[in-house]
């Protein structure tokens, strides 16, 4: 069975990365959502409700699992006994940033492979930083995440 985890933090989750987990399903019998709890990027949204939002948007995807996690990606893979990552690219920006992450990893776990995925076009100009900026000032962002991960932040 081939495994594969998707990192991120995820906050929140959007359209883009639901496209990339939908896509990844056609190329792996289960994909692992691991949600990093990154205390460093000062997250807008706790990691439990983070996992919550996620877990909803994905409800009727069967081969695809979520969890939390801390620490070290490389850790992340050998505990989940894999060695393939997935990562959504918008731009070139995402790739050289992906591609440096992707060296150090390799560094630490030489059998990684990372596999990237452009992002459809309509998709290209979603981040969540986007949807945290347009949160921030009341902005309409039901055409940037899921109907699940909206009404989670909306009830808030």
């Amino acid at each position: 069975m081939k495994k594969v985890i998707y990192p991120g933090t995820f906050d929140p989750i959007t359209n883009g990365h639901l496209d990339i987990i939908q896509r990844a399903t056609a190329i792996f019998d289960r994909v692992v959502i691991a949600v990093a709890e990154s205390k460093e990027k000062k997250p807008m949204f706790s990691l439990s409700k983070r996992v919550d939002m996620v877990s909803k948007a994905i409800w009727n995807l069967d081969s695809v699992e979520v969890r939390p996690f801390s620490g070290l990606l490389v850790h992340l893979l050998q505990e989940e006994k894999t060695k393939f990552v997935i990562r959504g690219l918008r731009n070139g920006v995402d790739f050289e940033y992906e591609k440096n992450m992707e060296y150090s990893n390799r560094s630490l776990y030489p059998d990684i492979e990372t596999i990237y995925l452009n992002c459809r076009a309509e998709n290209s100009f979603i981040s969540s930083s986007v949807v945290r900026t347009l949160l921030k000032y009341g902005g309409d962002i039901s055409h940037l995440v899921p109907d699940e991960v909206e009404k989670i932040i909306r009830d808030a």
